[in-house]
């Protein structure tokens, strides 16, 4: 093709130049094209492989290590085996005395219904108090689920969590006494704490804690507890 070949432009000759020269010296730098346009430029960017592109973008950037995330759910101990806590209490026997003073006749003598909301508190609690247990507001510190008991192995395990969080100078506890049609260990679970000398306060926890199932209780303070001897 000759350079005189009018069906060439100005552009293309050049490009031909370009060739030639290349072919001519192959050790000379490379072709040089026009300028590209800003179209040209764009449509050339739209062609580049994705793959790269993401590639370059990663580079430097570290995987998640998943056992570094912080578990914010809210800790809070499993409910405690009512059987264990009794066969426990058997064992130690710390709390005969307890179990002594207090009577299963005046529990049942006051039935309650399954789905009645208790509540009890002292006369000197202070308001606001009752109110934040009442809302479940008080943290608990150990709950004990009574599905399945016997009235004695409930009583035993009542005795013994209170015993726990005296002994741990914990003063919030959670009792599940479940709500069955004749709500028998509610109603004891009711007579009992009312006789409690180390029982505060207590009402039924709000639905999102097990509703009329279960109540929390609000206990006092070893170191106020006279029965209380502190560690040397």
């Amino acid at each position: 093709m000759s350079k005189h070949d009018t069906s060439l432009s100005k552009a293309q000759h050049d490009l031909l130049k370009q060739f030639k020269k290349q072919i001519t010296h192959p050790h000379s730098q490379a072709i040089k094209t026009r300028p590209e346009s800003t179209q040209d430029q764009k449509n050339n960017a739209d062609y580049e492989d994705d793959s790269q592109l993401f590639s370059k973008s990663m580079q430097g950037v570290q995987p998640i290590n998943h056992g570094n995330i912080a578990n914010l759910q809210a800790s809070r101990k499993k409910k405690v085996d009512a059987q264990t806590l009794a066969k426990r209490a058997a064992a130690e026997g710390g709390t005969e005395h307890e179990m002594t003073d207090i009577s299963d006749t005046q529990a049942i003598l006051n039935p309650v219904a399954s789905q009645a909301s208790l509540s009890y508190r002292i006369a000197t609690l202070q308001h606001k108090v009752f109110e934040d247990l009442k809302a479940g507001k008080l943290r608990w510190f150990e709950a004990v689920d009574l599905h399945g008991c016997t009235v004695e192995q409930a009583r035993a395990a009542v005795l013994e969590i209170i015993h726990m969080a005296k002994t741990e100078n914990q003063n919030v506890i959670k009792i599940v006494h479940g709500k069955g049609p004749e709500a028998i260990l509610k109603t004891y679970v009711n007579g009992w704490l009312r006789q409690h000398r180390d029982v505060l306060a207590f009402v039924s926890a709000p639905e999102n804690q097990g509703g009329t199932g279960a109540v929390l209780v609000l206990l006092k303070r070893a170191e106020k507890n006279p029965k209380f001897e502190q560690k040397k």
